[in-house]
């Protein structure tokens, strides 16, 4: 269905799209005029964040969509983050930004997985939001995230659609109720804590460090600081007909290599340290030892000279000049670059100065890329638009070679390795939970183990479905008891509801005046036979349970379990012991046949266990077992994740530390 915009299908990808409300019916020609004019106006506003900015795949922008169907006219853009999600959520900040700086716009977003905004804020989500009945509820408005409620009732609200709205009624319901369609507090809370520190976050994204490149590319990173992005992907995705192009180089010759520093993102200096390569010998990189100080510098160099090579090589460098000049020549450029002034780019610099121009050749190609994107026939490659500028840009090595006793310092890259400290508070933090405190030695020695077990009742007690079990928040206060009423209502569920209990919601007085004396008598020996065989059918049961306990009986299963009468024998074995003979001495005085039954215990515990008629069922102490099972599985983890410590921690249960390290004797050791 066209009004329900079909989602994403593209890995890694996030689409976006602007609505003008009102959305009044207007010439076709005049509605594109007008959202051009809004594509304008966003674009050199944001700018200043936008131009600079280095995207892992392609940069954020948006064109005009004409309506189709029952989908008005509106902005749109899709944009490829691949491995760095921190493009997704700096787009979804980017997006927040413009529907606050523009109140008449209503924007939606969502990738290949849907509606991620949701999925981000899954835990405080009202239970009746699920992923079929999200379509085209979720967006956001003046800064503020919206979802467009259900009704409870058909007929409860009026202005809300009984189905998933289309886009034309979520536009009306959001403009003529924006109170009411706000996301809750905590929902929202969850969204803007994903994007908080933005625009600063992006520098703390980045990563500078020193490369031993040739001069050509050393120029184009001048120029073009996000060409890095492309050079690091053709390099991370190389493949043996890429490396064919780099046995010997002819754009980037290894003997005008000099050291700069190149800005990356951490997630493309990732990519580029992690990946082993060694080059082909005839190329000329050479690398020096491990062992030298600038052995890192010449490695990453190599690597990233590599990626320029290979995306040169799939162009020919006779490409059309038809490309060069879609820029300056089309009608948006001239009204755009004034805009940009208005917002202060240049940063007061003189026109025509070094710095001006360096700007200005960015802003182009973000006028390129993101404003007037042309037809993919028409777009330039990275590999054309670097060798542009090296037929364009003059430079001198010399000058170059001048700069590298200048270079700033390179960052510190310690943040590649994480302790488990660290990656437990980065986990801490993405769930949005506070950091849990260590338990003291005093909380250890006094650690009430019960709550081990109301926690696990509690989470038995929930509600669970084909869709998965409800997770109690924080431990159950209330003891769980045994209601042997439920437990019968329950099979009356399973074996059907009592024949007068469903006959009396069926039939009202007039039914039953028109029952004659026969039908009167019938229905009562029904019910009286129906409930005759429901009684026989729990007798069943209960000797069914019964004849289970005697074949029991006879295996090792009930010794696996911990019994009540065990554990008081544990806790008081010698006051037991005392009484028991006590009681022989008063019982069987005399009788020299006779030994303690303490002596007859002990030696024939085997074969009372495995009486047959005469043996008893102890009960099984369920609490003490279901926590010395928790603690074993716990104990086995041997500090690491595992379904114990996981299965706890959701339900707010945070175990002390085995402090017990000392190894457990065994029996004729001692």
């Amino acid at each position: 269905m066209e009004e329900n915009m079909k989602l994403v299908t593209l890995e890694d990808t996030v689409e976006y799209h602007l609505f003008l409300i009102p959305d009044e019916s207007r010439d076709p020609e005049k509605q594109k005029e007008i959202l051009q004019k809004y594509i304008e106006r966003i674009m050199s506003l944001f700018a200043p964040i936008l131009v600079p900015y280095i995207w892992q795949n392609q940069p954020f922008n948006l064109k005009y969509k004409p309506g189709k169907g029952s989908v008005p006219a509106h902005l749109y853009g899709v944009t490829k983050f691949g491995d760095n999600i921190e493009d997704e959520w700096f787009i979804v900040y980017v997006i927040r930004e413009i529907t606050k700086e523009f109140p008449e716009l209503i924007a939606r977003i969502e990738d290949n997985d849907g509606q991620f905004l949701l999925i981000e804020a899954a835990d405080f989500l009202p239970k009746w939001l699920d992923p079929d009945n999200s379509v085209n509820r979720v967006f956001f408005h003046q800064g503020e995230l919206c979802i467009i409620p259900a009704p409870r009732k058909p007929e409860a609200e009026s202005w809300l659609p009984t189905t998933s709205p289309t886009i034309p009624q979520a536009l009306t319901i959001i403009s003529a109720h924006p109170e009411k369609v706000l996301a809750s507090e905590l929902v929202r809370a969850s969204v803007n804590r994903r994007i908080k520190g933005y625009p600063e976050k992006i520098q703390a994204s980045l990563h500078r460090a020193h490369c031993f490149l040739p001069a050509g590319i050393v120029a184009v990173l001048k120029q073009q600081p996000r060409l890095v992005a492309a050079a690091v992907q053709a390099f991370y995705l190389r493949d043996p007909i890429d490396l064919r192009a780099c046995r010997i180089f002819k754009t980037f010759l290894p003997e005008t290599r000099i050291m700069t520093l190149v800005t990356f993102t951490k997630c493309l200096y990732a990519q580029l340290v992690q990946q082993r390569f060694v080059p082909d010998r005839r190329s000329g990189y050479e690398l020096p030892p491990p062992s030298h100080p600038q052995y890192r510098a010449h490695e990453l160099g190599m690597k990233l000279a590599h990626g320029f090579e290979i995306l040169c090589s799939k162009c020919s460098p006779h490409f059309s000049d038809s490309k060069k000049s879609l820029v300056t020549n089309s009608p948006l450029w001239a009204s755009f670059l004034e805009s940009l002034k208005k917002n202060d780019y240049f940063k007061g610099l003189i026109e025509g100065s070094a710095q001006y121009q360096e700007r200005l050749e960015m802003a182009k190609n973000y006028f390129q890329l993101s404003v007037n994107r042309p037809e993919s026939s028409l777009a330039m490659s990275p590999g054309e638009e670097i060798l542009t500028m090296l037929q364009t840009i003059p430079f001198d090595i010399e000058e170059l070679k001048k700069e590298e006793t200048n270079l700033h310092p390179e960052d510190d890259d310690r943040w590649l390795d994480l302790s488990p400290d660290q990656l437990e508070q980065l986990l801490q933090e993405a769930a949005g939970k506070k950091e849990s405190q260590p338990i003291s030695k005093k909380e250890e020695q006094d650690y009430d183990l019960t709550q081990v077990s109301e926690s696990m009742k509690a989470f038995i007690s929930k509600v669970s479905t084909h869709k998965g079990a409800e997770l109690p928040q924080e431990p159950s206060e209330a003891p769980i008891t045994f209601d042997a009423d439920s437990f019968l209502n329950y099979f009356d569920k399973i074996l059907g509801p009592r024949p007068h209990e469903s006959d009396s919601d069926d039939l009202d007085e007039e039914d039953f005046e028109c029952l004659d004396s026969d039908d009167d008598v019938d229905l009562e020996t029904q019910e009286a036979g129906e409930e005759v065989s429901l009684k026989g059918t729990f007798d069943d049961l209960k000797s069914y349970m019964a004849q289970m306990d005697q074949e029991l009986a006879h295996t090792n299963i009930g010794k696996s379990f911990t019994t009540r009468k065990q554990l008081f024998l544990c806790q008081h074995c010698r006051v037991l012991r005392d009484f028991m003979e006590r009681a022989w001495t008063l019982e069987f005085h005399g009788s020299e046949n006779k030994e303690p039954p303490s002596q007859t215990a002990s030696n024939n515990s085997d074969e009372e266990d495995s009486g047959a008629g005469d043996s008893v069922m102890e009960p099984v102490d369920i609490d003490l077992n279901l926590v010395s099972n928790i603690l074993e599985s716990y104990s086995s983890q041997a500090g690491l994740a595992g379904p114990a410590s996981n299965l706890l921690q959701s339900m707010g249960v945070q175990l002390p530390d085995n402090s017990d390290h000392r190894a457990t004797s065994k029996p004729g050791q001692d």
